[in-house]
């Protein structure tokens, strides 16, 4: 067993780092979706209208269940949301 260390679990799961970084910044809005909706004490079905989803996708959401998410999906229930979504791009160490 390797005793190799990785800066995020989506480096040590993903076989390239261009998923590594798709998968970072899903996982990214999905959790500050969750926080929005739970914080603003949403019903799911609330969420959803919001959103401009189904209820249904604001539950795979709520599970947590990043490979049914696309980025502009997400971006798009964000900004449907209120919420304001920055993005930093850095160069190699």
């Amino acid at each position: 067993m390797s005793n190799q260390r990785f800066a995020s679990i989506w480096d040590a799961l993903e076989d390239t780092q261009e998923i590594a970084e798709n998968m970072k910044l899903r996982s990214t809005l999905m959790t500050a979706l969750r926080r929005h909706i739970v914080h603003a004490k949403m019903s799911q079905a609330e969420a959803a209208k919001i959103f401009g989803v189904t209820q249904p996708r604001v539950s795979d959401l709520m599970r947590g269940k990043i490979n049914v998410f696309g980025l502009d999906a997400l971006v798009n229930m964000a900004a449907a949301a209120g919420l304001h979504i920055e993005m930093r791009v850095l160069e190699p160490a």
